[in-house]
């Protein structure tokens, strides 16, 4: 019988990578801007994202998600955060979702999946673009202002 069967919610987990590069007060992060993906298209995004899949580690999955989404290798993972991730009361799946910067990898980043991301930019922290992924954001500019948590919450 499944979570769902007994009235509980199923928690799905997701890996995410924002690369950062430059000093600190003009630190930029490459984004993506997402299209035909079904969720949260024409907003931009984490480089690198995607689902923890069954054996694996967040870390894993970040690694994983670098390398198929824009061609990079040897990341550097720090952990930033982890999110648990609901739509106000909305009959969803939870989630948590696993946060990681990196400031050193190996490979020039690049689209790998061009169906699913229009564009890749280097994004200052203190000037993103509009829109994005509002939990995304609400990670980015907690790293922007040194306030990064271990646990966070969205949409509580």
């Amino acid at each position: 019988m499944t979570g769902a069967a007994h009235g509980r919610f199923v928690v799905v987990p997701a890996a995410y990578v924002f690369l950062l590069r430059g000093a600190e007060a003009h630190t930029e992060v490459l984004l993506q801007y997402r299209q035909n993906t079904g969720y949260m298209d024409d907003h931009w995004a984490a480089a690198a994202a995607g689902h923890v899949e069954r054996g694996e580690t967040a870390y894993d999955a970040a690694r994983r998600e670098a390398l198929e989404e824009i061609g990079v290798t040897d990341i550097a993972l720090e952990f930033v955060t982890s999110m648990q991730r609901t739509r106000g009361g909305e009959p969803i799946d939870e989630r948590i979702d696993f946060f990681f910067t990196a400031r050193a990898w190996s490979g020039e980043p690049r689209i790998l999946e061009e169906t699913k991301a229009a564009e890749l930019r280097w994004c200052r922290l203190d000037d993103l673009p509009d829109p994005v992924v509002p939990h995304e954001r609400a990670v980015l500019d907690a790293v922007r202002t040194g306030t990064t948590t271990a646990y966070s919450t969205f949409g509580f």
